[in-house]
């Protein structure tokens, strides 16, 4: 046994190696400049509510922890995640950098001033944000500019960096999330620049009591099935799986997961061949909501990796949908998405 497990897990790996070299080893970025759009119709969000496809299972939380009715304290200084102390004066208009940090603004009742967001928003701020726009590492900071914004709330060190510094030096704020630390820590500091820092505590303390909770269910199960996160985007524009430093790698682990791409100790999200899928044997299939309209739903999935019909949970017809802010963003329905599919996972039956 212990030797077969040994041998698929070498055959995993150098599957995710080729797959990685092939593909150069890291996700697709965005178009390479601003451009900003009128906020798409209501047809393009997610479908939360349809129906799935007959043994499927829709694995969410329903305790996301909110603040409403808040007043703002402004101006602020806080110290960007990237080291610089930054000032903000206004919040009126906020251009986002991610879902992660629209779904915090959101939760304290500010979801009406998110003034530009990414298109394909998994959030409802984010999707009806009068502006969409997409951009990279490389964006010019006049594009920007041009959203006129009053503050620009960038979610990645590696991508926004170099763009709050230029931002800030035409004199706009510009305050950076670390994307890669914990949702609760993620939560105070967006909650900060917000001007609530004191609600963005509380919120903090509730995410992390529902985190402790999760973890504390995996513990006491007997149950810790192979998963495989399976995501639309990335490598070039193949289908990825989650990896070892992504959010949903690391919520998968704690709810009492073992995280394929964890196990095959790749990075981010990352290309993976159909001989991967079947030595990787994942006996549960996630998928987030917004992904899943990507592929184009039932039959996309499985076009995209047609030998997970030969794991064991594609055998089983076992695919469990999440919300992508309770799965793909380490944000504030990390606690609340943690708990559900520890409970989910705690309750299949023992191999």
């Amino acid at each position: 046994m212990l030797n077969s497990l040994s041998l698929r897990r070498t055959v995993l790996v150098l599957a995710m190696a080729a797959a990685l070299v092939a593909c150069g080893g890291k996700p697709a970025e965005p178009a390479a400049d601003v451009a900003a759009h009128d906020a798409p119709d209501a047809a393009s969000a997610p479908a939360a509510d349809a129906a799935l496809p007959q043994g499927w299972l829709r694995v969410a939380g329903t305790d996301v922890p909110t603040s409403t009715q808040l007043t703002p304290v402004l101006p602020v200084t806080v110290t960007s995640d990237d080291g610089e102390q930054v000032t903000v004066k206004d919040t009126s208009r906020i251009v986002a950098g991610g879902d992660d940090v629209i779904a915090v603004i959101e939760a304290l009742g500010m979801g009406a001033q998110v003034y530009a967001a990414p298109l394909r928003s998994a959030t409802e701020a984010g999707r009806k944000a009068p502006k969409q726009f997409l951009f990279n590492r490389t964006t010019g900071v006049e594009g920007v500019l041009s959203l006129e914004g009053t503050l620009f709330l960038g979610n990645s060190l590696r991508r926004h960096t170099e763009l709050a510094k230029k931002l800030r030096g035409a004199g706009e704020a510009a305050v950076v999330i670390d994307d890669l630390q914990p949702a609760p820590d993620k939560v105070r500091k967006v909650a900060a620049a917000l001007g609530v820092a004191e609600a963005g505590t509380q919120l903090a303390a509730q995410v992390q009591a529902q985190l402790d909770e999760a973890a504390a269910i995996a513990a006491a199960s007997k149950v810790h099935p192979r998963v495989i996160h399976l995501s639309a985007t990335g490598a070039g524009g193949a289908p990825t799986v989650a990896g070892a430093d992504s959010a949903s790698g690391k919520l998968i682990g704690l709810a009492g997961g073992l995280n394929i791409g964890t196990e095959a100790g790749v990075a981010n999200y990352s290309a993976l061949s159909n001989e991967g899928v079947v030595a990787a044997a994942p006996e549960v299939i996630l998928v987030t909501e917004n992904d899943l309209q990507l592929f184009g739903g039932e039959a996309g999935l499985w076009k995209a990796y047609p030998t997970l019909k030969q794991t064991p949970a594609g055998a089983a017809n076992r695919v469990w949908v999440m919300p992508d802010v309770q799965l793909k963003a380490a944000s504030v329905g990390s606690g609340s998405g943690a708990l559900a599919l520890a409970k989910a996972l705690a309750a299949l039956p023992s191999p």
